[in-house]
This record gives C-alpha cells, structure tokens and sequence, in this order.
C-alpha cells in the first residue's frame, strides 16, 4: 500500500512510517521538521518537506497516487495550546482542512487520524470507553475533538474512510527512533534525563489524590504499540464512516510505580520529591482497549512498564543530546 504519513518526522509519526515500512508498505513522510528531526525518516521513505497547508508541498506528496493517509502533523503541548489557543486552532484544525482538501483533488478517500485522550477532558470514571461523551478542557483537544467532527461531515459528504485513534500516553522508543521534544514535558523521557544526570530539577506532580499511593495513575503505551495500531488500522479502511479507537493498555500505573520502575531499569536510587497538583490534572486516565481488540486485532505486546522504561532509558542514555548527536 501508498502509504502518505505527515509529521512522519516526529515520534510517533517516524516509528509508525518504519513499522509500514518493515511491513512492506510504500512510505512517503511529509514534515515541515519544526518539532520533528530528518534524522528520524528512514532513508527507504520518500521525504517531502513542508506544510500541510502548503498546497504545492502536500499535492507533490500525493502526486502519482496514494492509497492511504496517516495525518499525525499537529501541535500537541496541552499548556502551550492554553497559553495560545488561537494559534492551535489555526494550525491543527487548518492542518486538516488542508489536508482533506488535498486529499479530494488526489481521489483519496482513506485517513487514519492521530486523536488524543484530550478529547475526553476530565472523566470520572475508572475506566474510559469510546462511548463516554467528549468534554475536551483545553484547546488541544477541543481540536481534536472538532477534527474527529470534520471527519464524520466529510465521511457523510464525500464517501470518506476514516479511524480516529485516541491514545493515552505513548512512551518507549524504537531501536535509533526515540522521543526528542524542546522543551521536554513528558513523564518518562524527563525521568530519563534526570536518571542520567541532564536534568537536574525534578518533582512529583501532586501526592494527595485517591490513589493508591496519592500520585497520578495514567495509561502508558508503548510506541511501538501505537504504531502497530497504526499499520492495523489502514487495514479495516473501506466503507464510509469513521470509527474512533482508544489506543491503551487497560491497566494505569501510577507516577510513584513509574519512578521504582526507572530505578531498577537503571540501578539507581531514584528519591524525587512530592510537588503541587497541576492545574487540571485528574487522579486518573485509564482507557478500555476492548473495541481497538475488537476492530483491529490489537494487543499491546511492548507496553510493560518495565519494557517501557528500559527502552526508553537505553535511547537518551545512547542519544544524550537527541537526534543532535545523530547528526
């Protein structure tokens, strides 16, 4: 299959693009490389730098036929969207709308779309299904969640094929594919850093939820999990609609078990102190896989904490300074 994956640059985006790729599927990556590194796109994939909005970059991409597209290409830091709303709906939601538009003069018709948990907002609920309403609290996932609508008119209107994948916290890394963000705000990657001596500063968000142990409780998938739901996905596209997926594990770690898990990944004593809640945060985000089982065939086999933590930690320890020092 053609497969066209924008943002194939970033992390997510570039492990996907290599799992198509193992699997024998034709690869083109579109990136305007402003948070995603060329040193991540596989040599065996056809690059196009550029927009998404970019009328000329994005039809060269899909010139001579495409089968499929993967559109990862978004801005994605939750407290930057609440600090720049505007510009996140101009981007993400412009992204998109270009993107269709391409995709309507080209005669492409199937889409796999990078969703988000964002668009659940602040459940309260053990467990989140696809069924529970969309309530985003921030900017990030109310785009999202109006992508997720487009798709649906644009399924209605046009004939278009679509999955939606909502996931919850991706997190690992793939052989020399790994996650390098400026700045940094995940969980695993900053722990990392700090395990290894780059970051000197680092606390734990709240201990006072109901929790088992008063830290956060959140879903942590494997990337190379997320990119295998990826490949799967492109698979079941055929008949008019949209189907929206969450992506997770259907158990929750806790802030507290990821850090004793980090400890003995790297053999070392890890004591962070306990910080503020941050605004906005819940106790916790847990999704059932049952229905990305169910639709895709989908098992995570990558995403025991350890497994994560080990991965993730052999990356920065081996790329100190990103996808820097690969170039």
């Amino acid at each position: 299959m053609r497969v066209l994956v924008t943002g194939g640059a970033g992390y997510i985006g570039s492990v996907t693009s290599a799992e198509l790729l193992r699997r024998g599927h034709d690869v083109r990556v579109l990136d305007d490389l402003s948070t995603g590194h060329r040193e991540a796109v596989a040599a065996e994939a056809a690059f196009f730098e550029g927009r998404v909005q970019d009328r000329e970059v994005v039809d060269a991409a899909l010139e001579g036929g495409v089968d499929a597209v993967i559109h990862f290409a978004s801005l994605s830091l939750v407290g930057d969207s609440v600090r720049q709303p505007r510009h996140y709906f101009h981007e993400n939601l412009g992204s998109a709308l270009s993107l269709l538009s391409a995709m309507d003069r080209a005669r492409v018709r199937r889409l796999v779309f990078s969703s988000s948990a964002a668009v659940y907002g602040q459940p309260e609920v053990e467990v989140i299904d696809e069924d529970l309403p969309l309530a985003p609290v921030n900017p990030y996932g109310h785009t999202k969640a109006m992508i997720e609508t487009i798709l649906q008119e644009e399924a209605r209107a046009r004939g278009l094929s679509a999955v939606a994948l909502r996931y919850f916290n991706a997190c690992g890394a793939d052989g020399r594919l790994g996650e390098d963000h400026s700045p940094e705000t995940h969980l695993i990657p900053r722990l990392c850093q700090h395990l290894l001596g780059r970051l000197e500063d680092f606390e734990v968000f709240g201990s006072d939820y109901p929790t088992a142990d008063g830290s956060a409780v959140r879903d942590y998938v494997h990337v190379k999990d997320l990119a295998a739901a990826h490949a799967a996905a492109l698979e079941v596209l055929g008949d008019p609609g949209l189907v929206a997926l969450n992506l997770g594990t259907g158990r929750g770690a806790s802030v507290l078990e990821v850090l004793r898990a980090a400890a003995e990944v790297s053999g070392t004593e890890l004591r962070a102190p306990a910080g503020p809640r941050r605004p906005g945060d819940p106790p916790r985000l847990v999704a059932s896989r049952a229905r990305a089982e169910a639709h895709l065939g989908w098992v995570p086999r990558h995403s025991e904490l350890v497994t994560i933590l080990r991965d993730a930690f052999r990356w920065h320890r081996e790329y100190p300074e990103g996808y820097g020092a690969a170039s």
